[in-house]
């Protein structure tokens, strides 16, 4: 798979797709509602954003019913693969990232029970 270094880095220059790539890092799959819950951005927002992330192929999505997941794309190089992975190890634990991951721990109704309900 190819993808370009300088889209690739512009996607990762905007603070709401950086977020959502650490925190879809660290937690694999995830629903769009849990991205709108753990950033606290609205829906329109968060999905501008990952159609974002979709098009420049640094995630994949896959449809369950009426609910959309998504996830980093598993044919990234590896080049981008670790960048990806040193940045969410890095900043993982700071703000806002580990307040993401906090967010999101607390969320009712996860996905695996009754998705967004």
């Amino acid at each position: 798979m190819q993808i370009e270094p300088a889209n690739f880095y512009k996607q990762l220059a905007d603070e709401t797709r950086l977020r959502s790539l650490v925190l879809m890092m660290a937690e694999g799959e995830l629903c769009v509602c849990e991205l709108t819950y753990a950033l606290g951005v609205s829906q329109p927002k968060i999905s501008r954003h990952l159609a974002q992330l979709r098009e420049a192929r640094l995630v994949q999505d896959r449809r369950a019913g009426q609910w959309i997941y998504y996830r980093v794309n598993p044919e990234l190089p590896d080049w981008a693969r670790t960048v990806l992975d040193t940045t969410m190890i890095g900043l993982r634990n700071g703000k806002p990232f580990g307040r993401d991951r906090d967010a999101l721990e607390r969320m009712p109704n996860r996905p695996g029970a009754a998705c967004c309900a």
